[in-house]
C-alpha cells in the first residue's frame, strides 16, 4: 500500500537559497507521516540490503491517568516498517510486531524505545523496558532478517540502566549509547553507574548529566566494558549546566559525517533536538546547534540515516492526535550538512 505524503511546508529550492543566503532561520520543509493508520514512535531508522527500515515503539491510548515520570507512555510492543526506494516518496510497509512484552520474561511493562545493529547477517535489537522491580533496564533480540520477528534473551544486559538505547556502527566496533532523565531514571546512577535509590534531578547551575556509552562484545550480547558518560560541553571545553535550555535530556543517537562523530539528543523541557561533535565515538562532543525546533506534543526522538547520498531526519510528534503526548506519529524529512559540517535547523511545526 502506497502513503500520501503529509507535509508542513515544502521548501524545495528555496531551502537551497537559504542557505546559500546563510540564512540562520529554522527551515520549514516537507516532512512524511509513515503510517498514518496507527500510532507509532521513537523511530530508529537504517539502510538494510539497501532499503530503509525503521523500528519503532508503538503507541496506544492507555487507561493509565497518572503522568508521573511518564507513566501513562504504556507501551507494549514494537513495530518494524520498511521504505522501498526514496524515504519520502516510496511505498512503506508494516511487517507487524517485532517484539512484543509477552516474548520477554524480565519486562514488566514500558517497552519504550529501540534500536537495531546488523552483524554477519544477524540483526540485534536492543530495547529499554522496566523489569520486575521497576528499574528500567536493556534488552536485546535477535533475528535473521531485519524484518524480525526477534526472540529476546531471557534476562537484560548485564551492567546497563535507563532507557534510550542506540547503536553505532564504526567499523567492526559497536557501541551503545543510552540514558534517560526523569521517568528513564537516568539521574538515579552516578557517573560510576551506581544507583542511589532516592536521588533528585539536578537543578539549576548542576552540571547536566550526559548520555552513557560502552563499547559491546562481539556477540552483541553484552556490554565488554563498563558505560562512562559521553560528555557534551560547551565552546570553552566546560560540560552543559543544567539550566541551559540545549543540555541533554534523553535519545541519543550517534552518526559519523566524514571524520566526525554527531551526537544528537532531545533536550526534554525546552522541546529541541540538539547536536555536540567530537572526535571519538565515546566523545567528548562539544555543542554545535539545533536540528530541530519543537513539534506539536510534548517529546522528540530522533534518528539520522544517510541513503543514496541524502541524508534524512526521522522523529515523531503529537500533531495528527490532536497533541495528545503518549499517542505519536514518526516522520521523515530531509537533513543537510553545511559545508563546513554544521547542520540546517530544520521547524518542528509546534503550533502550525
Amino acid at each position: 500500500m502506497r502513503h500520501d505524503i503529509l507535509a508542513a511546508t515544502l521548501v524545495g529550492t528555496a531551502m537551497l537559497a537559504a542557505l546559500a543566503a546563510g540564512a540562520e532561520e529554522p527551515v520549514r520543509q516537507e516532512a512524511r507521516y509513515l503510517w498514518p493508520a496507527d500510532y507509532n514512535a521513537d523511530p530508529a531508522a537504517h539502510v538494510f540490503n539497501g532499503k530503509t527500515y525503521v523500528y519503532t515503539s508503538h503507541d496506544w491510548a492507555s487507561p493509565v491517568t497518572d503522568h508521573t515520570d511518564g507513566a501513562h507512555y504504556d507501551m507494549r510492543d514494537y513495530h518494524v516498517f520498511s521504505i522501498d526506494g526514496d524515504p519520502m516518496t516510496g511505498e512503506v510497509t508494516d511487517h507487524g510486531v517485532a517484539l512484543s512484552i509477552e516474548n520477554v520474561p524480565w519486562v514488566a511493562k514500558q517497552m519504550w524505545a529501540t534500536d537495531v545493529a546488523e552483524k554477519d547477517g544477524k540483526y540485534y535489537l536492543y530495547f529499554s523496558a522496566r523489569d520486575l522491580n521497576g528499574l528500567f533496564r536493556i534488552g536485546v533480540a535477535v533475528a535473521d532478517k531485519p524484518e524480525g520477528p526477534f526472540k529476546a534473551n531471557p534476562d537484560p544486559i548485564r551492567g546497563t540502566y535507563s532507557i534510550d538505547p542506540a547503536v553505532l556502527t564504526d567499523g567492526d566496533d559497536y557501541y551503545l549509547y543510552f540514558g534517560g532523565l526523569n521517568g528513564g531514571q537516568n539521574q538515579r546512577y552516578d557517573d560510576d553507574n551506581i544507583l542511589r535509590e532516592c536521588a533528585p534531578r539536578p537543578v539549576n547551575g548542576d552540571t547536566a548529566f550526559c548520555p552513557r556509552v560502552a563499547k559491546l562484545t562481539p556477540d552483541m550480547m553484552q556490554l565488554a566494558e563498563a558505560p562512562r558518560p559521553a560528555l557534551i560541553l560547551d565552546k570553552d571545553g566546560n560540560r552543559l549546566l543544567e539550566g541551559d535550555p540545549h543540555r541533554y535530556f534523553e535519545a541519543p543517537w550517534v552518526h559519523k559525517y566524514g571524520d566526525k562523530y554527531y551526537l544528537t539528543y532531545s533536550t526534554g523541557g525546552s522541546h529541541l533536538i540538539c547536536y555536540a561533535v567530537g572526535d571519538s565515538p565515546y566523545g567528548p562532543f562539544t555543542y554545535g546547534g539545533e536540528v530541530l525546533t519543537p513539534v506539536v506534543g510534548w517529546t522528540t526522538h530522533q534518528a539520522i540515516m544517510e541513503k543514496d547520498g541524502q541524508w534524512y531526519l526521522f522523529f515523531h510528534d503529537s500533531a495528527p492526535s490532536g497533541g495528545v503526548s503518549s499517542l505519536r506519529s514518526s516522520r521523515v524529512t530531509p537533513l543537510t550538512h553545511r559545508p563546513d559540517g554544521s547542520i540546517v535547523t530544520i521547524d518542528g511545526g509546534k503550533g502550525k
